[in-house]
């Protein structure tokens, strides 16, 4: 099995990163506040916004709204409860 890592300083791969979009991660510091994949040296930041950037975000019109996408899940979840 290869695993390919974007982040060498905290082991996380490439399919951690895309899990994590797929969750609702739309920009690197969400990835980061998911997994810490860029806090550290910030060498893979680039390579996080290229995989970012090439599957659909699904809050990506939450964004360009100017609501964070993340904090809006959480409203939601809370008002359905």
């Amino acid at each position: 099995m290869n695993r390919v890592y974007v982040c060498s300083c905290f082991g996380v791969t490439e399919k951690q990163v895309k899990e994590h979009a797929d969750a609702g991660a739309c920009t690197p510091r969400q990835i980061a506040s998911a997994c810490k994949a860029g806090t550290d040296c910030g060498s893979c930041v680039r390579r996080i916004q290229a995989i970012l950037g090439r599957g659909s975000c699904p809050r990506r019109g939450l964004l360009d709204q100017g609501v964070p996408a993340l904090a809006a899940e959480v409203t939601e979840l809370s008002e359905a409860a």
